[in-house]
């Protein structure tokens, strides 16, 4: 099989739909669509996020936000917090019909519809020319009982979606293909 040039792309495939959520200066909830996120170590987080962001200037202030991950039943209010600005419509969260949880922990919302939640500390914000942006300590993390299985978090219950950089597009994850740090080691000599 032929291997073919993609031009240069913003992005490695599948990326993350990630919800970041924090409280504006008037107690308003705002929440923006993020996909470029990654964990720096077990409880880190970066979210490369300029600080143009109404979200971003929230996290500074307020030193606290959630990261969610929406189900699939979700994709059009997730979709919608990413097309829409905060800084251009302080009701962006009130249009979407969508409820929140004051978080026990920090200083920021939990959307309640979204099955997975990060709660999170401000830690630094990075803008040097290869900064990531926004870095923070997760606290907490919680998950809603539906998508819970023996203890743990079931990626098919979940219905988690992730963004195509090449098609624009929103797919959901679920099929479990192999076990992690088990199949590979059948090709050990």
């Amino acid at each position: 099989m032929m291997r073919i040039n993609l031009k240069n792309t913003d992005a490695i495939f599948p990326m993350p739909v990630l919800m970041i959520a924090t409280f504006n200066e008037d107690g308003t909830v705002d929440v923006m669509n993020a996909a470029w996120g990654m964990m720096l170590e077990s409880n880190y987080i970066a979210l490369n996020l300029t600080e143009s962001h109404k979200t971003v200037k929230n996290i500074k202030e307020r030193g606290a936000f959630t990261v969610s991950i929406p189900s699939a039943s979700y994709v059009k209010e997730a979709d919608y917090f990413g097309v829409v600005s905060g800084n251009n419509t302080p009701s962006k969260f009130k249009n979407s019909n969508l409820t929140i949880t004051k978080s026990d922990l920090v200083d920021a919302p939990i959307v309640n519809e979204f099955p997975i939640c990060m709660e999170c500390e401000f830690v630094e914000y990075q803008d040097k020319e290869y900064g990531c942006g926004v870095v923070g300590k997760i606290v907490n993390v919680s998950a809603l009982e539906n998508v819970m299985n023996e203890g743990s978090v079931d990626i098919s219950k979940l219905n988690a979606i992730c963004y195509d950089p090449f098609t624009h597009g929103y797919y959901k994850i679920g099929e479990r293909v192999g076990n992690a740090f088990k199949d590979g080691l059948s090709l050990k000599k």
